[in-house]
């Protein structure tokens, strides 16, 4: 059975009485690793910004002798686990809802696992997003609730298959984890080509995964920092596989989830109950109307933005930046080059801290353009 529905918060004015429990999931801490590869990535779409780094890489060069490579580094998002988890809670809270948060940073578990032994009270099941190399692209998917005396040992078998992946043991992984009575596997952001391999071959690998191990993924998630013509051909895709949709707000920074879950369950378990089940309600919130470039441009301002209060100390954008040297040793921007980091992150990160002025920032809100159309 497939029972999926997506409401609008902004068409729905009696949704809440309908419900009692609000998950937010897919959500990441200043445990996961990020690419830095979206500075490449931004300066494909802006001539200004392909300029600077170019003439900061030739500088660079010039000063220390050898090229510069941000696919070397990664920055880590700013909030610590259980501020993570007080943001997406009383988000829900707000719109009335019992919260139920799982986070899922990228191939760890730390997160949960600390909010667990220093908040033993708070309903938070233990999950990751897990790396899936996939032919020439790669896929994530959410794995939530993990058993609690299992969870280090599962996530190390999952670490050693990303390190060394082979079609066997991605069956036998897929196999166990649907018989693990209590566990979620949602296919993350599908047909979102991270890799950039192309669209048309990217998505002729997603169709590859749910034919070899479709059975036992349990939904097909929404994404709330994706653009919503993506969502609608998931929406599409999860109704040609008989598949619940499930919403993952995938929140790096300060934005809670756009995209939530809604249940009567009472506990996470029960909610893997319903979506195993086939049935599940997505609430689009109102923020995720906004423009997709808008929010991103304002997510990415929070990357650089100066946190005194960080639970590991990392208070500058350059402490969260992490890039590893020729010799293997990874030291942060700041450890690394001090007073002169390299000139295309300083420049792209001045100008980041520049638009972070709030009037600043509603002009640049307002030059976006058009709010996302969302269509059922």
């Amino acid at each position: 059975m497939n029972a999926s529905l997506v409401l609008c918060q902004w068409n729905e004015r009696d949704w809440v009485k309908r419900y009692r429990t609000g998950l937010s999931i897919h959500s990441h801490t200043l445990h996961s690793k990020e690419s830095l590869d979206f500075i490449y990535a931004a300066a494909r779409h802006s001539g200004l910004l392909r300029y600077v780094i170019q003439q900061g890489e030739i500088r660079y060069k010039c000063h220390y002798g050898k090229s510069l490579d941000l696919k070397r580094g990664w920055w880590t998002p700013p909030l610590a686990p259980l501020d993570a988890y007080r943001l997406e809670a009383g988000a829900l809270m707000a719109m009335d809802l019992n919260p139920i948060v799982s986070i899922t940073d990228h191939d760890d578990i730390e997160a949960p696992m600390s909010i667990g032994a220093v908040e033993p009270g708070l309903q938070v099941p233990i999950s990751v997003e897990w790396t899936v190399p996939f032919g020439k692209t790669f896929f994530h998917f959410g794995v939530h609730n993990l058993p609690v005396g299992q969870a280090r040992l599962w996530m190390a078998r999952l670490a050693a298959f990303t390190a060394e992946p082979t079609l066997l043991e991605l069956r036998g992984i897929f196999e166990e984890l649907d018989a693990t009575p209590g566990v979620l596997v949602i296919f993350n952001h599908p047909l979102w080509d991270e890799k950039g391999v192309g669209q048309d071959l990217h998505r002729s690998y997603a169709l590859e995964v749910l034919g070899q191990y479709g059975e036992h993924i349990h939904a097909l998630e929404l994404n709330g920092l994706r653009p919503w013509v993506e969502n609608q051909q998931v929406i599409r895709l999860a109704k040609d596989w008989g598949k619940p949709t499930i919403s993952g707000g995938d929140r790096h920074t300060l934005e809670p989830n756009a995209l939530v879950n809604l249940s009567d369950a009472a506990t996470f378990g029960e909610f893997v109950d319903e979506v195993r089940a086939g049935s599940n309600t997505v609430l689009v919130t109102s923020q995720y109307r906004q423009s997709h470039a808008s929010r991103i441009f304002h997510n990415m301002l929070d990357v650089f933005r100066r946190y005194d209060n960080h639970g590991l100390g990392w208070r500058t954008w350059a402490d969260r930046v992490f890039y590893r040297l020729d010799d293997g040793r990874v030291v942060s921007l700041a450890q690394s080059f001090g007073e002169k980091p390299p000139v295309s992150v300083h420049l792209f990160a001045s100008f980041m801290q520049f638009a972070a002025n709030p009037t600043v920032a509603v002009a640049i809100k307002t030059a976006f353009g058009r709010d996302e159309r969302v269509v059922l």
